[in-house]
């Protein structure tokens, strides 16, 4: 496994493969009968789902019970509000995703300094420390990501060309590691580039800031949106407007699958592994419940999806057959390049 970026404190990444449960702990959850609850940014997105789903199935295994599934809707008072009720219900452990760094960060360490076991995905708030304000954190190698991000975007581009980058407004450690990725693999092997930034506030409003910059920049030759979602709003609004850019982003969706698939405007994704994160955040969560060590941070590595391996891919990300619009699609694509 190679991980290229660090942790929030400088961490090098633990492997999933160190928070595998034995026979043993397995048996101790079951007696032990832990309660978790989950906080989650959104629930409502392909990655959000296949988290779930993977943390669903390693606690099912260990018969450890969700007492709640959050969806925060992207808003830190509504995940503030969660988090200070739960603390209420006392489950053994709380599993968060932060959506904001600094205005979220006191609901989060009432919860360590409650008792409950404190396990985050993808981002730290400010000021929090491992060990003592949470167990551990779990996620994708947001920096190699960025990094693959680029390197297919940097194919389609001719020398001299202009990119725009779409970052997320709001302090968050997996989408700012994308960035700063993006930016320095570009300035360093293609410094030929030059690019232009605009942080967009919502999902909704990202197909309005990549107009805002296209219109901004009007010689743009490409751009990077920091997760699928946003892009796809993105490719949507490009074609209202009759543009028609390369896209590259991270996250494997199924709208971001389809539109690869068709050699649409995405033209290659850094896909994170949600399941399997799911998977080995829940797995931390039962070691540390068990009194047993745990990495600071456990991270996995990103797949480089393009239109050639995107069926494998989906299928290995999600854990089901991709949809027929990219079945079909990629046969279309390869049949064509074959001819």
């Amino acid at each position: 496994m190679t991980i290229s970026g660090l942790g929030p404190h400088g961490e090098r990444a633990a492997p999933p493969e160190r928070i595998a449960l034995f026979p043993d702990d397995i048996a101790s959850a079951r007696a032990a009968r832990f309660r978790v609850a989950i906080v989650l940014h959104t629930t409502a997105s392909d990655w959000a789902k296949q988290q779930v789903a993977g943390i669903m199935a390693t606690f099912g295994d260990c018969e450890t019970a969700v007492i709640e599934v959050v969806d925060c809707a992207f808003t830190p008072e509504a995940q503030i509000a969660a988090l200070d009720r739960l603390r209420g219900e006392k489950p053994d452990a709380i599993i968060s995703i932060p959506v904001a760094n600094s205005t979220v960060a006191d609901a989060h360490r009432r919860v360590s300094q409650e008792g409950i076991r404190l396990l985050l995905l993808d981002n730290v708030p400010t000021g929090l420390l491992p060990g003592s304000d949470y167990v551990a954190l779990v996620s994708a190698d947001n920096f190699g990501l960025g990094t693959i991000a680029a390197s297919f975007l940097a194919a389609r581009l001719a020398k001299g060309a202009a990119v725009g980058i779409l970052s997320y407004h709001a302090e968050f450690f997996a989408t700012n590691e994308r960035e700063i990725a993006f930016d320095k693999w570009m300035r360093m092997d293609r410094p030929d580039i030059r690019l232009h930034v605009r942080k967009f506030d919502s999902i909704q409003t990202a197909g309005q800031d990549a107009l805002a910059l296209i219109s901004a920049e009007p010689g743009l030759a490409g751009l990077f949106v920091v997760w699928d979602t946003p892009a796809m709003e993105v490719v949507k609004a490009l074609k209202r407007a009759g543009h028609h850019l390369p896209v590259t982003t991270i996250d494997l969706g199924r709208e971001a699958a389809i539109d690869l698939a068709s050699d649409g405007m995405i033209c290659g994704i850094g896909a994170q592994q949600p399941y399997l994160q799911g998977i080995a955040v829940a797995q931390t969560c039962v070691l540390a419940l068990l009194g047993k060590q745990t990495p600071d941070w456990v991270a996995l590595p990103g797949l480089a999806v393009s239109s050639e391996n995107v069926v494998e891919s989906f299928q290995k990300v999600w854990r089901k057959q991709a949809p027929r619009e990219v079945l079909v699609s990629a046969k279309l694509v390869q049949g064509n390049s074959r001819s």
